[in-house]
């Protein structure tokens, strides 16, 4: 089911802390993803969200972890063609940062599908040339050597695990200053309708802050002060 373009525009006024909170409460703890953080100049101050299309990589095998498997029809090369445009490419890189999965060409690439950004655990090569792309990169850092040093790819959509978080093609990740959180597909329409509304919950607290109102049964509000947000809210 492709997210709609409504829901895209209402994630991305969401802040991944929010999203988090929000999850939390319907018991969903582990969604943020450990390692992805902003990499690029493009990714920092940024909110993005896609639906996600996922990669996996596994621990490097000699014989099958050389140069020539960047020609097999199972690489990289031909899943970024199969990639549609608005989705976001996350990489289950196992935590392996001394080998940068992609690097310039590839990331040119992604960027010119219209990928909206590039999320993993792992690293990326080429640094400058990837930043000269344009495309915004969430990851562990940057590293020389070629994946194949470290790391065998094996398939693209199918279930991951980036940053210890299961992830599933057509899942909803967004990335901001704070990482990347996914959203399982099915509950994206009820998630970033609670998330909306508690950020315009937070809102209403920052201004009750800034008035010098002191935090407690305003943080978290309690019942007197829910009321006041609820009367106050739709004037």
């Amino acid at each position: 089911m492709a997210l709609e373009a409504a829901t895209r525009a209402a994630l991305e006024t969401i802040t991944t802390a929010t999203l988090t909170t929000v999850l939390l409460k319907k018991g969903l703890r582990n969604v943020w993803m450990r390692g992805p953080q902003p990499f690029t100049p493009t990714a920092r101050g940024q909110r993005l969200v896609g639906e996600a299309f996922t990669l996996r990589f596994i621990p490097a095998r000699e014989d099958l972890a050389t140069p020539a498997s960047w020609s097999s029809p199972i690489s990289t090369r031909a899943a970024i063609e199969a990639m549609p445009a608005g989705c976001i490419a996350v990489a289950d890189a196992m935590g392996v940062t001394d080998a940068g999965i992609f690097g310039d060409i590839l990331c040119a690439r992604l960027a010119k599908r219209g990928v909206t950004a590039l999320v993993t655990d792992g690293a990326v090569r080429d640094v400058a040339g990837v930043v000269s792309t344009g495309l915004p990169v969430w990851c562990a850092g940057g590293a020389a050597p070629p994946s194949v040093a470290g790391l065998t790819f094996v398939s693209w959509q199918e279930p991951i695990g980036c940053g210890g978080v299961a992830v599933f093609p057509g899942d909803v990740v967004v990335v901001d200053d704070d990482g990347a959180v996914l959203i399982p597909q099915a509950l994206v329409a009820e998630v970033t309708a609670e998330s909306l509304e508690q950020e315009k919950l937070e809102t209403w607290i920052m201004a009750k802050i800034s008035a010098g109102e002191a935090l407690p049964g305003l943080y978290p509000p309690n019942a007197e002060n829910k009321a006041r947000y609820e009367a106050e809210k739709g004037r």
